[in-house]
């Protein structure tokens, strides 16, 4: 998973920007007619077929997917999933003009925050009648969870899993300053750092102005009771007061001297699974590179410096693609596919993630394992809102206004102030081409 992510910030944030919001205009506008969702049945006794699964499970999760597929090709004679993986910024490129080409996937997994683009452009279909038909309700989810799949009153995701930022010490780190708590608020954690320096590390906590630093950004507005973003998707809306306390403080970390200054993308995770600083925020995907590090650490819930806890998460979806000359066959098999994998995401738990289901966390597969401190506050997590092309402007604006923040190069209230102005402005030119 440490692929996925640490991809993510660096090629994943230039090729979905590359796409832009004229592209996403571009590619919309399919056949409403066949945007239907298809009927749900949960076995499948057709004539052998071969459906292709498309993900980007690369890192150190892919094994534990692949396991997955292949127990299911085991149990199921007529069914054979063909899993094609790669990284997810050539999977977000490729996808939408391979759907269009007639050439794309039967079934894929995609994040969270990419649904309602993709849904928007007619790359995705409904999946109620599934979501219905494995008995997936509101129930076994957050509403976080449960009102983000959902997009122009239909739903285009069945949740595998969520994964948030989390905090990661260094417990022999902590030894040595005499903490013996992992600190949860605002005064616990300028405890510890100052105890930290005062055992020795001078920079305990490195703050990044690239990625993820825009995560620890929006986990701090929303601690602040703050929204980035107006949930119609009519404006930007992260130049709130709460918003500006969220990049203050990160600034404040660089001039109390915690951490060194202008620390580069992903140097901060470097820095602290070598062991030279001795906290770090950053996602739960980076929990079996750590074990593999050998790293003396443990993991905890992102402490609440800026009021109550919340903190960013996104979540893995898998989807059915549109398919503009549907093969019965496959659309059947594919969702028996999507349904015997969400029965079995417990399984996916050992890739370092957390089961989405409720039912699923709850029957003990997270017992002991180092993602469950985060798992039991996921009440806490806060997704972004299904806004078509949102990840773009972000990606072209907060991401900008928390870079220059956090190096100083702007005031924080000025950074936000005017990259939230061209957000909205980027915004409504969404929101006129494909409504609210």
């Amino acid at each position: 998973m440490t692929t996925t992510y640490r991809t993510r910030g660096t090629r994943l944030t230039a090729a979905v920007a590359a796409l832009g919001v004229l592209a996403l205009g571009a590619c919309s506008g399919g056949d409403a007619a066949q945007q239907q969702p298809a009927a749900f049945s949960d076995t499948y006794d057709g004539p052998a077929v071969t459906i292709d699964y498309w993900n980007g499970f690369t890192g150190g999760d892919g094994p534990f997917m692949q396991g997955l597929v292949d127990q299911f090709n085991a149990e199921h004679e007529n069914i054979t999933v063909k899993s094609n993986t790669v990284e997810w910024a050539e999977f977000y490129q490729k996808l939408p003009a391979a759907v269009t080409a007639g050439e794309g996937p039967d079934v894929g997994v995609m994040h969270v925050e990419q649904l309602s683009t993709n849904a928007a452009r007619s790359v995705i279909d409904p999946v109620d009648p599934l979501l219905d038909g494995i008995g997936l309700t509101a129930d076994d989810f957050t509403p976080a969870i449960w009102d983000a799949i959902e997009y122009d009153g239909q739903r285009y995701g069945v949740p595998l899993d969520v994964h948030s930022l989390a905090m990661y010490y260094n417990t022999e780190h902590f030894e040595k300053a005499g903490i013996t708590e992992a600190p949860t608020d605002a005064d616990s954690f300028a405890d510890a750092l100052d105890k930290l320096q005062a055992a020795g590390y001078e920079h305990p906590f490195w703050m990044p102005a690239r990625w993820p630093a825009h995560l620890m950004f929006l986990s701090g507005q929303w601690q602040g009771g703050g929204e980035p973003y107006a949930t119609d998707g009519s404006a930007a809306q992260f130049d709130s007061a709460e918003g500006v306390a969220s990049l203050e403080w990160m600034r404040s970390i660089v001039d109390d001297g915690y951490s060194p200054a202008d620390v580069a993308q992903d140097a901060q995770y470097v820095a602290f699974k070598n062991g030279a600083t001795s906290i770090t925020f950053d996602g739960i995907w980076q929990i079996n590179d750590l074990e593999d590090s050998g790293l003396p650490y443990a993991a905890a819930p992102v402490p609440a410096v800026l009021g109550e806890q919340a903190v960013w998460a996104s979540s893995h979806q898998f989807f059915l693609a549109h398919q503009n000359d549907p093969d019965e066959d496959k659309v059947a098999a594919s969702q028996v596919f999507v349904a015997w994998m969400s029965e079995h995401s417990g399984d996916w738990a050992q890739a370092g993630m957390i089961p989405a289901r409720e039912s699923v966390r709850s029957s003990g597969v997270l017992d002991g394992t180092v993602q469950q401190p985060i798992a039991d506050a996921i009440d806490t997590m806060r997704f972004l809102p299904p806004v078509p092309g949102l990840g773009t402007i972000q990606s072209e604006t907060l991401e900008v206004a928390v870079a220059d923040g956090v190096l100083g190069t702007r005031p924080p209230e000025t950074a936000l102030t005017e990259e939230s102005a061209r957000a909205t402005s980027l915004m409504e030119e969404n929101l006129a081409r494909f409504g609210g």
